[in-house]
């Protein structure tokens, strides 16, 4: 089955073809977090994307190759460090194990390698590669010390980005590790130290510095990938210029293409605003918990809309979000009761997952992928209703949405009911047993309040997380 993505680097969509000549394992880099808070909702869009981009691959045939990497060390940790009077390495750990936290909570699979850019070889890496560029030409060392890429040198800078750049406004040399568009200028491969690095610095060929933000990327990249690799993903703030300056970096030091397919994810708006601390709209994942949303609440929203397109965050999108999963969960439910403890699967026609994946080769076309789920769901609800499913059919639809599922993570993980729980369902039974109705609907509404649900069947009360 074919897989197709929308290249930012060509603005064409074109067929997957992996590097690798068996066509068995794919490479992937991932832009991951600066470590120098905790990372918001806006950063888990780009890595739920990036987290469905791997599973639909894997659930695809492919082995996946994913490297994450980890920004220990720029401007905005130093900065922070120094705020906090600690040492970088102990600042940033705090937000390293934080980050490995909200992955799991978000159910977002763990990358092959977690590189940081502080790790001695890719430090080691970085001023090899800072070497072989100043060798070549291509960078120099200017009067501040510092060391930096000769733009005019590389001419398919601006190329991901379709920046025209004669039309902006040159700005001779760049130290910082983000700027505009219109600031286009030789950038920082190396940082002489000043004091305002502190403790920070290592040394080098050229002095006492530290690696610009740029540089740490195509080291971690191409040493633990290769020349060249698949797939490489970010948001799109990170087109410019962070990788343009990784493209020119990377294929400046190997002479080859560095990345085959580019993959970038729109901005996440909240409430239909910029998110910002100053409008009161900024949110960690963390925050969202406080406020009583589950991970798989949150995964659901910041899922449904293709990546390319901007995602309006907003509370009552959460909301849909509990009340799809709901269907789902209860979908299962009857599937399961229906299926009982039999193992034999049919073939039934509506449990066929072929257009779920056709519609994720799609460019991940998530929108699609879901409304052949919520069909699926529809049609075998009214099958049920009606009678017309046999357990073996039964059966065959919950090994499909198994498969779903290995893609989505949206089923509920069991969760253990408390005793005291327990307790309010057996009196509810008694209550019921005795006809003390009045008894019953108490009960029932104390067990609502602890956020269960409590229906009654032939077999007798059934149990369900709200």
């Amino acid at each position: 089955m074919a897989i197709r993505f929308l290249n930012t680097y060509t603005r064409a969509l074109e067929e997957f073809r992996p590097l690798d000549p068996a066509g068995k394992t794919v490479k992937i880099y991932t832009c991951g977090p600066t470590v120098y808070n905790y990372a918001h909702i806006g950063n888990f869009r780009a890595y739920l994307f990036e987290d469905l981009l791997q599973r639909h691959l894997e659930a695809s045939g492919y082995q996946v190759n994913r490297v994450m990497n980890l920004t220990d060390v720029d401007d905005k940790t130093i900065r922070g460090c120094r705020a906090a009077g600690l040492p970088l390495a102990q600042f940033t750990q705090k937000f390293k194990d934080a980050f490995f936290e909200d992955l799991k909570t978000l159910r977002i699979k763990p990358a092959t390698t977690f590189p940081a850019a502080t790790d001695p070889v890719y430090i080691a890496r970085m001023i090899g590669m800072i070497g072989h560029l100043v060798e070549h030409g291509y960078a120099y060392q200017a009067e501040d010390k510092s060391v930096y890429f000769r733009l005019n040198k590389f001419p398919d800078y601006g190329k991901l980005a379709h920046l025209n750049l004669e039309e902006l406004r040159p700005t001779g040399r760049i130290a910082n590790d983000e700027y505009e568009k219109e600031s286009v200028g030789d950038f920082a491969l190396w940082k002489a130290w000043d004091e305002a690095d502190g403790d920070v610095a290592w040394e080098s060929p050229w002095g006492k510095g530290r690696p610009g933000w740029h540089i740490e990327c195509s080291a971690m990249a191409t040493g633990l990938l290769g020349d060249e690799i698949d797939i490489h993903c970010g948001g799109v703030d990170n087109i410019f210029p962070h990788h343009e300056a990784e493209i020119a970096q990377a294929e400046c030091c190997t002479g080859h293409k560095f990345v085959r397919t580019w993959l970038h994810c729109a901005h996440l708006m909240v409430e239909g605003q910029k998110m910002s601390k100053s409008a009161g709209n900024f949110f960690t994942l963390r925050d969202l918990l406080q406020k009583g949303w589950s991970g798989r609440e949150i995964r659901y929203v910041l899922l449904s809309v293709n990546y390319r397109l901007p995602l309006n965050f907003t509370f009552e999108s959460l909301a849909a979000a509990r009340s799809a999963l709901g269907r789902i969960d209860e979908w299962i439910a009857r599937l399961a009761e229906k299926a009982g403890s039999g193992q034999n699967a049919s073939a039934h026609p509506l449990a066929d997952p072929t257009r779920f994946a056709e519609a994720l080769g799609d460019d991940l076309n998530i929108s699609g992928a879901l409304g052949v789920l919520f069909e699926m769901i529809r049609e075998t609800n009214r099958a049920l209703d009606r009678g017309e499913l046999t357990p073996a059919d039964a059966r065959a639809l919950l090994n499909t949405w198994e498969k779903i599922n290995a893609t989505l993570q949206f089923q509920r993980e069991e969760e253990a009911i408390s005793q005291a729980v327990l307790d309010l369902v057996e009196a509810r039974a008694a209550a019921r047993a005795a006809k003390n109705w009045a008894e019953s609907d108490a009960l029932r509404a104390k067990i609502d309040a602890a956020g269960w649900s409590v229906k009654d069947s032939k077999e007798g009360q059934k149990l369900s997380r709200k």
